[in-house]
């Protein structure tokens, strides 16, 4: 939501100090953007449901901010429809702090957090009251039944415009149920992590890594960021580059599996890969899976690379299926560090199954589109617009499925785009 959250956001106080810090011309092109319709996704919709707590801003007579934090079961923040959302408002302390703010200036601010997986979503809207007297439909659909604390009335708000923010600086905090459960899951894959452990250090390669982050950013896809093992600087690399690793079996065997680098390579420090778990494939995931812990050590060789990024000045199509986002995420954080045109296209069957789709909405709002083929209203990417829209100079780049591929490929053969022009990698 580019435009309308700029419109809210940089008014010009902000505005000059982003000139006096250097960072103006980089959020201008936000303002810039297509008028668009403030709607709350597929993706959004998920993250308000799963939420047990957020932050609330509102403004006094005074015109003093006041933050409130609100909490409840799982899910009593709502959904009504993709403008509307709202919760019941339990008794408390009986301050109405908030209630008699809201009585003058309707307006609020919503900050909702998830903090093990380093997430948060602004909201900013127009919030009303509402009660058993006089709505008593609308304050049944904001109640939670299986929730005995007392609701004195309903607050209602109309989205106006929001905001995937940056992680950087979350910690992660876990509940107590979550903690549970990561116990019990811990405790559950034990016994298949040490059949599946190797003695040693696994690889031969010349360069010693050490598995030095695990973030697990869909219910099965984990990242992992790999460091030099001796703490020394590690080669470098281009856009689309993979390592192969090794990984140890359940039977004892030793296989290897390579994974694309997913950052832009700038001077890196570390390697990032981004890992899809496939228990009914041929073992290798499920067992990086089980088998990587933090402090693993292996042996890989330096990265390599079938799927180079141009580096001349000609526009870039990026089209992404699935765990295919992976080199072409490296691709657009590099064509944007050089300041070159791109548009990244990404489908898959949900927003809470794919990787990075927030962290790309967030970088990059204007040159992303996301496709979700089992979302409530499910969207697909057509090929034959995508690829007849490009300039005769453009690059293709396509990742993923096989489908996806001979789609594109077989498109741009009829559309007459010849084959040095469209690069593929093919995921399953």
């Amino acid at each position: 939501m580019a435009r309308t959250f700029a419109k809210i956001s940089f008014t010009p106080d902000v505005q000059a100090v982003q000139t006096e810090m250097g960072s103006r011309m980089a959020y201008r092109a936000a303002e810039l953007g297509e008028a668009e319709e403030v709607a709350l996704g597929a993706a959004e919709q998920a993250f308000i449901a799963e939420r047990d707590s957020f932050y609330q801003a509102t403004v006094s007579q005074t015109g003093w901010p006041y933050v409130q934090h609100r909490g409840g079961p799982v899910g009593f923040l709502k959904v009504l429809d993709d403008r509307t959302m709202g919760y019941a408002d339990f008794s408390g302390n009986r301050q109405y702090i908030s209630l008699g703010n809201l009585r003058g200036d309707d307006r609020v601010s919503l900050l909702l957090m998830d903090y093990p997986q380093r997430r948060r979503l602004k909201i900013w809207g127009r919030a009303r009251a509402v009660d058993e007297r006089t709505e008593p439909a609308l304050l049944a659909k904001l109640e939670s039944p299986d929730y005995r604390a007392p609701v004195e009335r309903g607050i209602v708000i109309r989205v106006e415009a929001f905001d995937w923010n940056c992680p950087k600086y979350i910690t992660p905090r876990y509940s107590r149920n979550e903690v549970e459960a990561l116990l019990v899951q811990a405790r559950q894959q034990q016994p298949a992590a040490v059949a599946r452990q190797a003695p040693g250090v696994l690889g031969s390669g010349a360069l010693p890594l050490t598995i030095a982050g695990i973030r697990q950013l869909t219910p099965l896809i984990r990242a992992y960021e790999l460091r030099h093992a001796d703490g020394e600087p590690l080669p470098g690399y281009r856009a689309g580059a993979h390592i192969r690793v090794p990984i140890a079996l359940a039977n004892g065997d030793v296989t290897s599996r390579a994974y694309s680098l997913t950052d832009a390579p700038d001077d890196p420090d570390y390697y990032r890969i981004a890992v899809l778990r496939m228990d009914d494939g041929e073992g290798g995931s499920s067992a990086l899976h089980d088998g990587w812990q933090l402090g693993t050590r292996i042996n890989v060789d330096a990265p390599d690379n079938y799927f180079q990024l141009h580096d001349d000045d000609r526009p870039a199509l990026l089209i992404a299926g699935g765990i295919g986002i992976t080199p072409l995420k490296a691709m657009a954080e590099a064509l944007a560090a050089r300041d070159a045109d791109f548009q990244l296209h990404y489908s898959g069957r949900a927003p809470q199954e794919m990787a990075f789709v927030n962290d790309l909405r967030r970088r990059f709002p204007n040159r992303c589109r996301f496709y979700f083929s089992q979302a409530q209203a499910p969207t697909r990417l057509d090929a034959s617009a995508l690829l007849g829209n490009a300039s005769a100079d453009t690059v293709i780049y396509v990742c993923g499925p096989t489908r996806l591929i001979d789609s594109v490929r077989k498109t741009a053969h009829r559309l007459g785009i010849t084959d040095e022009r469209v690069q593929f990698e093919s995921f399953i």
